[in-house]
């Protein structure tokens, strides 16, 4: 105990030890500098020539002390941030060709630890959970809330588009949290004939109706102990939505035919690809049941919402089919621009027949013609091409053209040039060239805060 409480004594950070050290300097200047005058005029002596000497001694050794605190405290950091761009894990930094400054140095290490912290999010995301493509911020922010509520009990309404993988999300909230050794149970309400649903949720009791020949325990006594999850739950009838709340409410079922209820201890995770806010107001889905499910809601974002993820989750089809296959720049480039309503399943499914039709490289002809006929010489956002533009010269169009595609790919990757060259097929190096070369700005390409 007594070494605890010594080593608790020196533990200061250093934005309190920095204002200390200089404060105390400047108390020990003040000090000095009294002394001396009192002296000088006690002896009848000019003190201001002492008092010159005194400042200039003292300034020179706080301006040492302080040089040594500078070092001592970014040296490290500049260490870290000169290895960083070394390995690649940060953009090469131009600064010298510019000037030296402290904008410059601080700007310089704001962005290399960005960049640090954006790749080990990256790290982390497929570590723990290596089914889900996550390179975008806003499918981090969703990796993020899975993180938080999958140790709880709390019961989660997932939302989205359909194709957008809200099973996906369910299945690695039952995996991270404490039920993970239980049963995850899947329910698909739009599947099943709206006469059998109650009794493949419940289950039912011999005789309990024609063909019952023996006694049946439905989804959520199959999930005792787990988690059952509702998919397309707004597809769900009203009267079967009240069933539902109550066992949410009590814990337990009524089997079809039953005499006595039975307790059950499970997780609900419900799905929907519909807006339930406005079925409530449209009288289409109970209110109190939204209320119940809505504990911890996660909206996932459609696929168009987040392209920087689709070179990632094209290299995943790839990984996982029996056939070698690359795709080529220009093919990649296709699948980023394209809209994807049908979101990641449409994605799947374009890049499987693709690898049908290619031999080792999926090339632009190997795509779909809704895909490839209206993208063969795709136009970026922002680059417009006037009648009065028709007469310049092949190579200035070009470079507009070639421009323009960077700055939409900068765009749609948040200003992260990594992002941004994995987008264009290109190396990351290969893109920081073209953007010195056009003098893109890659700052304001970035989305301030709360945009």
């Amino acid at each position: 105990m007594k070494l605890y409480m010594k080593k608790s004594l020196y533990h200061l950070k250093l934005y309190i030890i920095i204002p200390l050290i200089f404060s105390g300097l400047s108390i020990l200047s003040f000090i000095g500098a009294y002394r001396i005058a009192a002296g000088r005029i006690q002896a009848g002596v000019d003190p201001a020539p002492h008092l010159l000497l005194w400042g200039g001694l003292f300034g020179g050794f706080t301006f040492v002390c302080g040089l040594f605190l500078i070092r001592a405290i970014l040296g490290p950091v500049e260490k870290f941030v000169v290895e960083a761009e070394s390995l690649g894990v940060a953009a090469p930094n131009d600064s010298k060709q510019n000037g030296p400054s402290g904008k410059d140095e601080m700007a310089r290490y704001t962005t290399v630890f960005r960049q640090v912290s954006e790749v080990l999010n990256r790290v982390e995301a497929r570590k723990l959970f290596p089914e889900i493509v996550a390179q975008s911020k806003a499918m981090r922010q969703v990796l993020s809330q899975i993180k938080r509520v999958a140790p709880t009990d709390s019961t989660v309404l997932i939302t989205g588009e359909s194709g957008t993988g809200k099973e996906l999300v369910a299945d690695s909230i039952h995996r991270h949290s404490q039920r993970s050794g239980k049963r995850f149970v899947k329910i698909n309400c739009a599947a099943i004939p709206e006469t059998l649903l109650e009794s493949e949720l419940f289950g039912y009791e011999k005789g309990a109706f024609t063909g019952a020949a023996a006694r049946k325990p439905g989804k959520f006594e199959q999930a005792n102990g787990g988690t059952v999850f509702l998919d397309e739950i707004g597809d769900m009838p009203l009267e079967t939505q009240a069933k539902i709340l109550r066992v949410l409410e009590e814990k337990e079922v009524d089997r079809l035919g039953g005499m006595r209820p039975v307790p059950v201890d499970v997780r609900v995770v419900a799905a929907s690809n519909r807006n339930i806010q406005e079925m409530v107001d449209n009288n289409e889905f109970r209110e109190d049941l939204f209320f119940r499910l809505n504990v911890f809601p996660i909206q996932l974002p459609p696929l168009r919402e987040r392209p920087e993820d689709i070179p990632f989750l094209v290299e995943a089809f790839l990984s996982h089919s029996d056939k070698e296959a690359s795709v080529s720049p220009q093919a990649m480039h296709i699948l980023c621009a394209h809209p994807w309503h049908g979101n990641v399943r449409e994605l799947r499914n374009v890049v499987e027949s693709a690898m049908l039709y290619s031999q080792k490289t999926v090339e632009p002809e190997h795509l779909p013609p809704a895909l490839s006929g209206s993208m063969a010489i795709p136009t970026p956002v922002g680059v417009f091409i006037s009648r009065e533009e028709e007469s310049l010269d092949l190579d200035y169009r070009l470079q507009e053209l070639e421009k323009g595609i960077l700055v939409e790919a900068l765009k749609r990757s948040d200003g992260v040039q990594a992002q941004a060259a994995r987008l264009l097929g290109i190396k990351e190096r290969s893109l920081w060239h073209r953007v010195k070369k056009y003098g893109i700005d890659v700052s304001r390409m970035r989305r301030k805060p709360g945009n």
